[in-house]
């Protein structure tokens, strides 16, 4: 199956309180997981503005950067990360990240069954 970059579902919005809006593009839809997971995302957020504080409950999130530079919260410990960089998230954990560069921070985020 192949899907076209512009037949990828894109929105924008603000998660979790975070500051201003996240635009986020589908890659996979939640039933291509086969009941294993339910997101396979490019997220973009753009500097100054940032993906809230959340926790992971039966699920784990991991982010890979592929562009900027942001604070990631690792279950309350600030880190900063950039491009090749990889975040993972288990299942009973919270995290958060923040755009602090002055380009968009891009990731991919995968969300899967513990």
């Amino acid at each position: 199956m192949i899907t076209r970059a512009n037949e990828l579902n894109t929105f924008s919005k603000p998660f979790f309180d975070g500051k201003g809006e996240v635009q986020m593009r589908q890659v996979l839809q939640p039933e291509q997981f086969c009941g294993h997971g339910r997101l396979f995302n490019q997220v973009t957020i753009q500097p100054g503005c940032s993906l809230g504080w959340h926790t992971h409950q039966g699920e784990s999130e991991t982010y890979f950067l592929l562009q900027g530079k942001g604070l990631y919260s690792d279950n309350g410990k600030e880190v900063e990360l950039e491009a090749g960089d990889c975040a993972y998230c288990p299942s009973g954990e919270g995290h958060s990240i923040e755009n602090i560069g002055s380009e968009p921070l891009v990731f991919m985020a995968l969300i899967v069954n513990a």
